[in-house]
C-alpha cells in the first residue's frame, strides 16, 4: 500500500515537472519577441534560479571539492548550453518544433554509444533512431525545402547536441556511497551555468526597462516581470526539483514516459496561449519522434554500474530521466528549457 502511494505521488511529481519545463517557451517567447535578446532571457533565467538555490549549494559545498568535473558538466551542458540554444531557437521557429527538435537527444545518443564507445545497440533502439529522424523530417517539412528558418533549427539541434553531452556524463558516475546529492549538483550547475552565460550574454547591456511592461501573448498583454518570475520560479526550480523527487520514487523507464510528454505540454500550450497552429503533418511527425525517441532512450543499454546523473535546458528540460540509475538520479535540465 505504502508503495503504491509513493508511486502515485511521483507520478504526480513527475507530471508537474513536464508540465513546468513545457510551460517555459510560452512564457520566454513573448519576453524574447517583447525586444529581450534570448541570450538575456536565458542568464536571467538561471540567474534567478541560481539565487533561489543558493542556500542549497551552501549545505552541499562538499561537492566542489568531490566533483568538480561533474558540477562543471553540469552547468555547462545541461544548464548554460542547452537553455542557451533552445531560447535562441525559440526567436526564430515555433515553440513546438524546437522542442521536438531537441528530443532527438536520446536517439543521437545511441550513436555515441555504438560508434565512439563501441558497445552493442538493440534493434529496437535502431528502430527508434530511424523513427525520430523520419519524423523529424515531417517536423521540418523537408518536402518544401526546410520551410522554418534554418539557423533556428541548428540552433535547436545544437540543444539536442549539449543534452547528447549531459548524457555522456551519465557514464563517468563513481559508486552509490561517493554518489553526488542530485540537488546540490543542480545548484551549483545553475551557479556555473549562471557564471558562464554572464560572461557571454553580458546582462549590463541588457534592455532592463522591457521588464517593467508588458509583453504580447497570443494577443493578450500580461506583465513581463509575471512572466519572468513564471520562468524562474515553476518552469526552473519547481521543474527540476519535482523532477528530481519523481525519478527517485518511479522506475527510470517511467520517469522517461512521463517525461515525454513535456514535448506534447509545450505544443499545446504554444497552440493555445500563443496561437502557434502546426499543420498535419507537423503534428503526426511530432508524435513519431516522441515514440522514436522513447524506443532509443529506453533501450539504450547502461554502462557497467549504471550512470550517475542524467535528466531537461533545459538545458533539459525531460526525456533525460530515463538515463539515470536509481543510485543518483539528476534530471537534465535543458529545456529543460
Amino acid at each position: 500500500m505504502q508503495a503504491s502511494q509513493g508511486r502515485s505521488a511521483g507520478l504526480g511529481l513527475a507530471l508537474a515537472s513536464a508540465f513546468a519545463f513545457g510551460g517555459s517557451g510560452v512564457a520566454a517567447k513573448p519576453l524574447i519577441e517583447a525586444g529581450l535578446d534570448p541570450l538575456h532571457v536565458v542568464w536571467l533565467r538561471v540567474t534567478g534560479a541560481a539565487l533561489v538555490m543558493l542556500p542549497v549549494a551552501w549545505r552541499h559545498r562538499d561537492l566542489l571539492r568531490r566533483k568538480p568535473a561533474l558540477l562543471a558538466g553540469f552547468g555547462l551542458l545541461a544548464v548554460a548550453g542547452v537553455q542557451a540554444f533552445y531560447f535562441a531557437s525559440l526567436s526564430r521557429i515555433p515553440v513546438g518544433v524546437a522542442l521536438l527538435i531537441e528530443y532527438l537527444a536520446p536517439a543521437l545518443v545511441l550513436g555515441w554509444v555504438r560508434f565512439v564507445q563501441r558497445r552493442p545497440v538493440t534493434r529496437a533502439a535502431a528502430v527508434g533512431v530511424v523513427l525520430a529522424v523520419g519524423g523529424l523530417a515531417c517536423v521540418v517539412e523537408v518536402w518544401a525545402g526546410l520551410s522554418f528558418d534554418v539557423l533556428g533549427l541548428l540552433f535547436a539541434l545544437a540543444a539536442a547536441c549539449c543534452q547528447v553531452g549531459y548524457f555522456v556524463l551519465s557514464d563517468q558516475g563513481g559508486t552509490e556511497a561517493d554518489a553526488a546529492d542530485p540537488l546540490g549538483v543542480i545548484a551549483y550547475g545553475l551557479l556555473i551555468g549562471a557564471g558562464v552565460l554572464t560572461v557571454v550574454a553580458r546582462p549590463w547591456g541588457m534592455e532592463w526597462s522591457l521588464l517593467a511592461g508588458n509583453a504580447d501573448m497570443g494577443g493578450t498583454d500580461v506583465p513581463a516581470a509575471l512572466l519572468l518570475g513564471w520562468i524562474v520560479l515553476i518552469a526552473t526550480v519547481v521543474a527540476y526539483v519535482t523532477g528530481v523527487v519523481s525519478v527517485r520514487r518511479l522506475s527510470p523507464q517511467v520517469a522517461g514516459v512521463v517525461a515525454c510528454l513535456e514535448a506534447v505540454i509545450a505544443t499545446v500550450l504554444a497552440w493555445v496561449l500563443l496561437r502557434e497552429h502546426l499543420s498535419a503533418p507537423q503534428i503526426v511527425g511530432g508524435a513519431i519522434v516522441l515514440i522514436g525517441a522513447f524506443i532509443a532512450q529506453s533501450s539504450a543499454p547502461k554502462a557497467p554500474g549504471g550512470p550517475v546523473a542524467g535528466g531537461p535546458p533545459v538545458v533539459t528540460e525531460g526525456a533525460a530521466a530515463a538515463a539515470t540509475s536509481t543510485d543518483a538520479q539528476l534530471p537534465a535540465g535543458a529545456d529543460r528549457a
